[in-house]
């Protein structure tokens, strides 16, 4: 029975059907009375089922439609928590610290409980189905009151819901991707996009109490806000597109000038690294002999160390070490191009960002749909105004 889906929750039933006939057949052959063996099976199957039923509803009940309610409202909730947690963390990620790509597809992510919960999530759609399918088989209780309740509208709710959550999946691909927009650059569009993500998980908890607290809400005016935070999200986008593109112009082959280094190629968006960056060849070109019987500070080591390992994170992508590319007696003309369509690369990735925070806006809408069709079904009480 295990080959027809629509028929694995009687399998057991079934193999009890097939239990009693074989004993039937047995009695028969052996003792020569089958009837009364028929009888005494069909007591101790109609003993075994009324005990069970009564342990399971008034000594220890143990629903299977409350726990899927359960279940579905605690999706709710890990998808807006992911949500806000990875936004937090990219719009606060300054760049100094980046793991390596190897450990980062091999990292649990333990500092990241909201995106583990909601990765989870995304497996438990076997879990839903089976709880839904043991749900039918329950009578009337609790706040399921009214026979034959839509439990196979849960299942789609949750499936709704994932398609969400592979967006949140996606983001937080894009907070531990290689390629990184630079600090200042997030600044810029920080208050948009953190007014999105915050109406967005705000909208996704409501959906989670509505279905909690089982009544009907008004969502127009939390969906209207949502819907303009996005919109103002993506003019602030359009508006400073260029950011998100960088210029060249081809070096004059007729003019002798050597190559700049690295530290003057970089973009001019962040001024102040740029500038500090420009400082730091001509102090180790010269660098200040310490007076005789003195130890050498070590900050301006450590500084070095930390502005070229931020260089590093911003514009040295995938790998390539700034030290080996200086040593090489800095850029050639075909390079240089190279270097300015990598930067390029590096700020369209904040695009990739918001872009799919928008798409997870455009889901939410359907997932609106799919609880308000729930609430109908189900007889959800309408919130008092």
């Amino acid at each position: 029975m295990k080959l027809w889906p629509s028929l694995v929750p009687y399998e057991y039933g079934f193999r009890v059907i097939l239990f009693t006939y074989c004993l039937i057949i047995v009695s028969g052959y052996r003792m020569g009375n089958p009837i009364r063996t028929a009888m005494d099976r069909l007591y101790s199957i109609a003993i075994g089922a009324i005990v069970a039923v009564l342990v399971n509803v008034l000594v220890f009940p143990i629903w299977a439609g409350e726990q899927l309610h359960k279940e579905l409202v605690s999706n709710f909730n890990s998808v807006a928590d992911a949500l806000e947690e990875c936004v937090g963390k990219y719009l606060d990620d300054d760049g100094s610290e980046h793991p390596e790509f190897t450990k980062t597809v091999t990292d649990e992510f333990p500092d990241e409980p909201a995106y583990r919960k909601c990765r989870s999530m995304l497996n438990s759609s076997a879990k839903l189905e089976s709880l839904a399918n043991s749900a039918k088989w329950e009578p009337p209780h609790g706040r399921f009151r009214h026979f034959f309740y839509p439990w196979s509208e849960y299942v789609k709710v949750g499936a709704v819901l994932r398609y969400c959550a592979y967006e949140v999946m996606a983001l937080h691909g894009v907070l531990h991707s290689e390629i990184q927009a630079p600090c200042n650059l997030r600044i810029t569009f920080q208050k948009e996009i953190q007014d999105a993500t915050n109406d967005a998980a705000e909208l996704v908890r409501c959906l989670g109490k509505d279905i909690s607290e089982m009544q009907r809400s008004l969502k127009v005016t939390l969906l209207k806000r949502v819907h303009g935070s996005t919109e103002r999200l993506q003019r602030a986008i359009d508006m400073h597109s260029y950011l998100l593109t960088s210029t060249y112009e081809p070096p004059d082959n007729n003019t002798s000038k050597p190559q700049p280094k690295l530290s003057l190629t970089l973009s001019t968006t962040l001024s102040n690294l740029s500038n500090q960056l420009v400082e730091l060849p001509e102090l180790n070109s010269n660098p200040p002999s310490p007076p005789p019987g003195t130890i050498p500070p070590l900050q301006t080591e450590s500084y070095h160390e930390m502005m070229r390992k931020q260089s590093r994170r911003l514009y040295s992508w995938p790998s390539r070490e700034v030290d080996a590319v200086e040593e090489e007696g800095g850029f050639s003309a075909d390079f240089i191009p190279k270097m300015r369509a990598l930067e390029s690369t590096a700020t369209l990735s904040l695009a990739t960002f918001t872009s799919l925070l928008i798409e997870f806006v455009a889901r939410i809408d359907h997932l609106v749909e799919a609880v308000d069709e729930l609430s109908k079904l189900s007889q959800f009480k309408q919130e008092a105004l």
